[in-house]
């Protein structure tokens, strides 16, 4: 058996101090090292005048704009440039403009069979009061089909460019709630109150429109505008934290897939007809009745759902990068 060492020994032998040294306990070349007072400098003023000198040669050089060939041959041809796309742009305006027909002619487009038989035949076809509504949800339907379905793809397309990765560790996952504590509001009382009381009356005002856009101005696009700013309002004044107990990324989801798939559903036998459409069997009703004008009242429903998520959407990603 080994004899034991003093730990003042064992401290001084070569090994324990490296071993010491490499893990940070000690450092051998703290207070070994000769060092003398810093001693106050003058500048060369001098040397600071010919670096002055030597600055201001490098910026006169660069931004003088009075002398510089380069900058003054790209400012001439900017001038010209600029001058020869505008008579372009001009030119190309007053051609098309000289093929237009004449004013009030028969065979101008605005006089056709099209816009007669939607003004003749459109409360008999289509048993919506505004007219402007049945050519958009019944005439044309599969052209708003498709804008609606735009604003979904365009939605999932900043979705897809601003999300933060969900797979985070715990330093990422606290920082990030760091970060998301600077889009939540400040606590003020006047714009709470206010919206407290506002955003009732926006969502019921938003519900008004959509559901008498086939009797009045108005309809699912408007109408969902209107909620969707509701949800902003809402969103400024109390916070995404408590707007996501009702609204969360999965019910924009859900809203959006089952709103765009009853639309296509409800009037794919008339996409594929050629003529207006088939008879659907659902009865037009009486015009100017809440419940008429067949399947307009929901296909307004499913845009203004659309809509308002939407625009909610935008503004969601655009401002945290997620829901």
């Amino acid at each position: 058996m080994s004899k034991p060492i003093p730990e003042e020994e064992y401290r001084k032998k070569p090994l324990t101090r490296l071993l010491q040294w490499v893990g940070g306990e000690i450092d051998p070349f703290l207070e070994t090292m000769e060092t003398q007072k810093q001693q106050n400098q003058k500048p060369n003023e001098r040397l600071i005048r010919k670096h002055r000198r030597d600055l201001d040669t490098v910026i006169s050089m660069v931004h003088d704009q009075k002398h510089n060939k380069v900058y003054k041959l790209f400012r001439r041809f900017y001038k010209v440039a600029s001058v020869v796309c505008c008579l372009a742009l001009i030119a190309m305006l007053l051609t098309a403009v000289s093929y237009l027909p004449p004013v009030g002619a028969a065979d101008n487009p605005s006089s056709n069979e099209v816009a007669a038989k939607y003004i003749e035949d459109g409360l008999q076809d289509t048993g919506a009061v505004n007219i402007v509504t049945g050519m958009i949800l019944d005439y044309r339907a599969f052209d708003t089909f498709g804008e609606s379905n735009v604003l979904f793809i365009a939605t999932c397309t900043v979705l897809i460019l601003l999300r933060s990765d969900k797979k985070k560790d715990k330093r990422q996952e606290e920082a990030e709630q760091r970060r998301e504590q600077h889009y939540e509001p400040k606590d003020d009382s006047i714009l709470q109150r206010i919206t407290f009381l506002l955003f009732p009356i926006i969502v019921i005002y938003g519900i008004y429109v959509i559901l008498n856009g086939h009797i009045s101005p108005g309809g699912g696009f408007s109408g969902g505008a209107i909620i969707g700013a509701g949800l902003i309002l809402y969103a400024n004044a109390f916070g995404f934290e408590k707007l996501n107990r009702f609204f969360t990324e999965k019910t924009y989801k859900w809203i959006s897939f089952v709103s765009l798939s009853f639309y296509c559903l409800a009037k794919s036998y008339s996409f594929f007809t050629g003529a207006n459409h088939l008879e659907s069997g659902i009865p037009l009703g009486e015009a100017g009745a809440i419940l008429s004008s067949g399947l307009i009242l929901p296909l307004n429903i499913c845009v203004g759902l659309v809509v308002a998520c939407t625009m909610y959407a935008f503004y969601t990603l655009f401002r945290k990068g997620g829901f």
